[in-house]
């Protein structure tokens, strides 16, 4: 998603719309998490209003997305509280399947976000027992006010595009793009003759380089899931242990080409610090075959020459950065500091980790990506629901 718009102006705040006033639950954000939501406390026949930034649900997906994107996961662990993906589906489903399932889950429920909604603050009132949220239309620059005794916080752990700062970059005077604005070949002709870096966690391409300034442990898709299967039964250091050791056997040494692993097993790691691994779909062969040259972290650039960690120095006329993204909680959140931390990942552990105090929850932040967040949704939806 892109980076919350900026105010251009003051003006004062209006009530929002009479009829959402009175609906008790908020859920900020229309991502899967949010859906999830609102699906769950439909089933119970509890209202809600969500309230999505952007002017449609599931904008990562929809509008910030590579078009060739498939699940890296299972589709069993993919799929949101109370409806199935179509059977005629395949085991690791596409994007734009993804996002035909989300249009029909949402006709489903009857999901109907306020779009165009940037919150910008939400604070407990203890004197009148409720949330007071606060959110600037968009479209018409004034900022409204919905109260409500439960607030749900479903932004995502993918809320705004995450680029470093580094010395001399913006006096680069190539291309500079975030992953979420590769999109297709269109964009891949423009750097097809150009010397080209990728910075942060690789995907699959032609001639290039990347930056890889972490170490890193790369698994099959088959290897994933396997993993997953087997953390319902065993514990996660022996599920680490054995992914590593078959990395270690499908991969061989990767340390003479720049990259090493961590000594930290990829779930944990996943869990703990959400650092995924990287899911190989030929990027090892890559690598090996030097199509993709690994370089170490990045010290500062002056024109178009990189330095890096090393001393050593590239010119380069492009570059991605696959450097994930930041959550928005922080901004606008009040009072949560016992529940999230700076970077807006929730603080305590599994399974304990979706309910707040004065009815704050937190959906889809748990580093455990759609399979947690359908988890948290219901558990949520089926608590508030005691509450009634």
């Amino acid at each position: 998603m892109p980076t919350t718009i900026a105010e251009t102006e003051t003006k004062p705040i209006v009530p929002a719309n009479p009829a959402m006033q009175k609906e008790p639950i908020i859920i900020v954000g229309a991502g899967p998490s949010g859906l999830a939501t609102a699906a769950c406390l439909t089933r119970h026949s509890t209202p809600y209003v969500i309230l999505e930034r952007e002017d449609c649900f599931a904008s990562l997906w929809k509008k910030y997305s590579y078009d060739r994107l498939h699940f890296h996961l299972d589709k069993q662990f993919c799929e949101l509280p109370h409806m199935s993906f179509p059977d005629s589906y395949p085991r690791f489903i596409s994007k734009h399947q993804f996002i035909s399932y989300l249009d029909d889950y949402v006709s489903h429920f009857k999901i109907s976000p306020l779009y165009r909604r940037n919150v910008e603050s939400a604070k407990f009132d203890k004197a009148a027992g409720k949330w007071i949220v606060k959110a600037r239309n968009l479209e018409s620059g004034e900022v409204e006010e919905f109260n409500g005794r439960i607030l749900a916080v479903a932004s995502g752990e993918t809320s705004n595009p995450f680029t470093p700062e580094i010395e001399g970059l913006a006096a680069f005077p190539g291309d500079v793009l975030h992953s979420t604005q590769f999109r297709n070949g269109k964009v891949a002709r423009i750097f097809r003759s150009r010397r080209f870096w990728l910075s942060g966690l690789g995907i699959p391409a032609w001639r290039l380089h990347w930056t890889s300034q972490t170490m890193v442990h790369i698994l099959s898709k088959n290897m994933i899931h396997m993993g997953l299967i087997l953390l319902k039964y065993i514990p996660v250091n022996t599920v680490d242990w054995l992914m590593v050791m078959l990395g270690k056997l499908v991969y061989g040494n990767l340390t003479k080409y720049g990259l090493s692993r961590p000594e930290e097993g990829p779930f944990f790691m996943k869990v703990a610090y959400g650092k995924y691994p990287v899911v190989d779909v030929g990027t090892s062969e890559k690598i090996k075959s030097r199509d993709i040259q690994v370089l170490p972290g990045i010290s500062s650039i002056r024109g178009n020459v990189v330095v890096f960690d090393n001393g050593k120095t590239h010119p380069f006329d492009a570059i991605v950065f696959c450097t994930g993204f930041k959550r928005s909680t922080n901004v606008w959140l009040e009072g949560d500091d016992y529940l999230l931390n700076d970077d807006g990942i929730l603080k305590p552990s599994f399974p304990n980790h979706w309910k707040g105090r004065n009815g704050l929850y937190c959906v889809g932040l748990s580093r455990r990506g759609l399979h947690g967040a359908a988890g948290d949704a219901q558990n949520i939806a089926d608590d508030i629901n005691s509450l009634q």
